[in-house]
């Protein structure tokens, strides 16, 4: 593939985030792109996660300077916690990846990332590299400037403090400043220069705010007189939004993190320190000494003189008188030599001449879902409202390539519509992130294509060209193929054309617990991307574990019909893991993928592929059957796996929180964050601790030490800190080895920490009430012993326990020793009433 061929991918793969709802900029945003159109300047903004980008610098440099801007986050951050769902892992980088997309909809920036995998929180840099694999993340790097060709990188995070942050944000931004000196230098991953240039930034600064400072008065006391500072609070006319108004409207796309924004207006100033490169001479302008006007490409000058006269001659009322020069433009941006800015300016004008024209191009397929092989029929739609001249001469259909004539003359406002059939090919991919198509490893996804590393979105190959010649000069407008419906409350909806597997398959527990010998019969989903479909369904599991049947027929009439069935598995008599994985036999072919949907209200609806999958563990666990009442907290799968272990679960939802509620339950467990998220339980503290006098137990797991709804989460003092264990292998240490946390009914010993995932706990309390037992002793690498992680506190007749043991994590994981602690947890019982206690302020 060509280089120019390549910038088409990355181009369209920024467009895609916009396909899925048509796009219909008013006058002012036409007069806007325009004005960016005469700039030529880029600016790329580098850290680790999502949410870790200044949305008000993006907005301010994408829209007050017109600099093309984007955002390289690292990760997806699927290493977080999730306060929308119970979704973590690779999923939550799905949901993160969309929500970063949404946000650059709305600042304007234009958004990439590596294949570094969150793994979660990481104290030092050293370990971050390490288990990202630096070499792989520092190509990225380097890829992603050599693609998008910057004059100017912003680092958020300061390459020269490791210790003091996140390691991945010290990380992001030291491997940011290493490569400023190897992007240029073709003996750097020369492989990538099959498909990009070299390329040298001019200029590269850190972006301190107030929190690299501690405070907001320490930062107002500092001196900055060694900063650039650029004055951001401007406030855009035209549209009736400051910047910070944009800027906190971006911020609020990244809903599963809670980070919902106020805006704010009046003056605001950002600072930058340079840290290398060019010093400019105008403080107040990045891209001082930059030319960033159409003479740094060859023979651009008039072209940048026709835009100019374009923005002075611009009819607000008319948007379309514009359009003779625009297309005069458009040639002579065609004939350009430079790839790089001929691409991109390519594709800007074309939206500009049609968003001038109010030219609406739709492609939108009957059903929502196509396999492999098949022909979806869709319906176009062309419609130009405007008094230019413009012929419809043919659309092409994406992946076939298969091109119908029309020869239709597109008359002002009036509407055209036909109908035209693809034949998918039998080997079109499904759609999926791709990702997540390969197997990751803890730090690394694994991307083999060169070439896709970096698109922040699902990359969709079903497409339709509308082949234009307006007033005579021919242009092709892509869409993306769409599904749309009518939702009788939110009106028109749309969604993406999926590719699906003929048959998916799931099993419906996603972790299987068998405390004995005796069997389980096993929920198997079997779900027809076709019509008529049949096939055999089988559950494979080694040879130690028994399934009947072998395998069981099915026949499924109608595409989207679902059906289950069950499989009785036997278990060995010793403890073992296996996976079982659901295999299902069609039309000569095997199919193995779980499908997973992702729909959320604020983001495009996703599709996720993963292998058709279940943990089976025959765990030596002994449990005491308690009724168990679980508050949700920001979300998690805990209650799925206490139903596993045999316990009967009910959700309460705060509002049931009574006496009388709460009688029938043993026990009661507040999920996640639950005293960060749910405001309710501030006035049910005094039921809930009542609950426990009584002779009740009552299991709190972790909450952040900031925004508690109440700080009385427990019976007696109890301070919350940052103290985590980030090694989840961690040495533990017990503390009270004659506790019946410890010996009851399970015999827990340090076996039972080993082969946890990502962290042992987080946000222990470092300061608590002697009335506290605490059970276990456990540290990262070089520091302190942190004794937080399982306190245990007789109240009344009853326990109180907090734990920021990472059960959220280790459960849906199938973490035996998870499973065996949490069970002594819920046991707990006093045989006597313990000394009268009352709450402590």
């Amino acid at each position: 593939m060509r280089k120019t061929q390549l910038f088409l991918i990355f181009l369209i793969s920024i467009q895609i985030s916009f396909a899925q709802q048509p796009q219909k900029p008013n006058a002012v945003e036409i007069y806007n792109q325009i004005q960016k159109l005469n700039f030529l300047g880029s600016v790329l903004y580098l850290a680790a996660h999502p949410d870790d980008e200044n949305t008000r610098l993006i907005s301010y440099l994408s829209n007050e300077v017109n600099a093309r801007t984007a955002y390289l986050s690292l990760t997806r951050g699927d290493g977080g916690q999730n306060l929308i769902g119970p979704q973590l892992r690779e999923l939550l980088g799905v949901i993160r990846t969309q929500e970063l997309i949404e946000a650059r909809k709305i600042d304007g920036g234009e958004q990439f990332f590596s294949r570094a995998n969150d793994f979660g929180f990481s104290k030092n840099p050293d370990e971050t590299l390490k288990i990202w694999d630096k070499d792989k993340v520092l190509a990225d790097v380097v890829w992603t400037i050599r693609k998008f060709q910057p004059d100017v990188i912003i680092n958020r995070f300061d390459h020269r403090s490791p210790g003091t942050t996140h390691g991945h944000h010290t990380s992001s931004a030291m491997l940011s400043v290493e490569s400023f000196n190897l992007t240029n230098n073709p003996k750097i991953y020369p492989e990538q220069l099959k498909y990009v240039s070299t390329w040298q930034v001019k200029r590269q600064f850190f972006n301190p705010s107030w929190w690299f400072f501690g405070s907001q008065e320490k930062f107002d006391a500092a001196d900055k007189s060694k900063y650039y500072a650029l004055e951001t609070g401007v406030y855009y006319a035209g549209i009736g939004k400051s910047n910070q108004e944009i800027a906190a409207l971006s911020r609020s796309r990244h809903q599963s993190q809670g980070f919902g924004s106020t805006g704010s207006r009046g003056d605001e100033t950002e600072y930058l320190e340079l840290i290398n490169g060019e010093k400019p001479k105008n403080r107040n302008d990045l891209f001082d000494g930059i030319d960033t006007s159409w003479n740094r490409v060859k023979n651009g000058k008039p072209i940048g003189e026709l835009i100019s006269q374009i923005i002075k001659n611009y009819n607000f009322s008319n948007p379309s008188a514009s359009v003779p020069d625009l297309l005069k433009a458009y040639s002579m941006i065609q004939s350009l030599e430079d790839p790089h800015w001929k691409t991109i300016k390519l594709a800007a004008i074309r939206n500009i001449i049609a968003s001038s024209t109010g030219l609406y191009l739709e492609a939108v397929a009957e059903e929502q879902e196509a396999t492999p092989g098949s022909i979806i029929k869709l319906n176009l739609e062309a419609i130009n409202r405007s008094a230019v001249e413009m012929q419809l001469v043919s659309v092409t259909s994406l992946p076939d390539n298969k091109t119908t004539l029309q020869n239709s003359i597109l008359k002002n406002n009036n509407d055209q519509k036909s109908k035209i059939e693809i034949q998918l090919p039998d080997t079109i991919e499904y759609t999926q992130p791709y990702w997540l198509k390969e197997k990751a490893t803890v730090g690394m996804y694994t991307v083999s294509n060169q070439e896709i590393i970096g698109i922040p979105d699902i990359i969709r190959e079903v497409k339709v060209v509308f082949n234009l010649k307006i007033n005579g000069i021919e242009i092709p407008f892509e869409r993306i193929v769409v599904y749309k419906y009518n939702d009788g409350v939110k009106g028109e909806m749309y969604n993406f054309l999926d590719i699906v597997p003929e048959v998916s398959t799931s099993i419906l527990q996603k972790v299987l617990i068998f405390k004995d010998t005796k069997s389980k019969m096993i929920p198997v989903k079997v779900r027809a991307g076709k019509n008529g479909i049949k096939g055999n369904l089988q559950l494979e599991l080694p040879k130690s574990w028994i399934v009947s049947p072998k395998e069981i027929p099915f026949t499924l009439d109608k595409k989207g019909m679902e059906q289950t069935f069950y499989f009785e598995v036997i278990p060995p008599s010793n403890p073992e893991e296996a996976v079982a994985k659901s295999v299902v036999v069609a039309e000569n072919k095997s199919f193995d993928k779980d499908q997973t949907i992702l729909d959320f209200n604020h983001i495009t609806k996703q599709l996720v592929l993963k292998s058709a999958e279940s943990k089976c563990i025959r765990i030596d666990l002994k449990t005491t059957g308690d009724a168990i009442g679980y508050i949700m907290g920001a979300g998690d799968e805990v209650p799925e796996s206490l139903t596993q272990m045999g316990y009967k679960v009910t959700i309460l939802k705060p509002e049931e929180i009574t006496p009388e509620k709460l009688e029938s339950f043993n026990v009661i467990i507040t999920g996640i964050r639950a005293y960060n998220t749910v405001k309710a339980l501030a006035n049910k503290q005094s039921v809930l601790f009542d609950f426990i006098k009584s002779g009740k137990t009552m299991i709190v797991q972790y909450n952040t030490n900031s925004r508690l709804i109440t700080d009385k989460i427990a019976p007696y003092s109890l301070k919350l800190s940052d103290d985590r264990v980030t090694e989840e292998n961690a040495k533990v240490t017990f503390l009270a080895t004659d506790h019946p946390v410890l010996n009851t009914p399970n015999k827990i010993s340090t076996k039972d920490f080993e082969g946890w995932t990502q962290e042992q706990g987080l946000y222990y309390p470092n300061q608590f009430d002697p009335a506290f037992t605490p059970i276990i002793s456990s540290h990262d690498k070089g520091e302190s012993e942190k004794n937080g992680a399982l306190l245990v506190a007789p109240y009344g007749k009853g326990y109180y326990i907090y734990t920021g043991l990472s059960f959220f994590r280790e459960l849906p994981e199938g973490v035996a020793g998870a499973y065996r602690l949490l069970s002594n947890i819920i046991s707990l019982k006093q045989p006597v009433e313990a000394p009268k206690a009352e709450l402590k302020n």
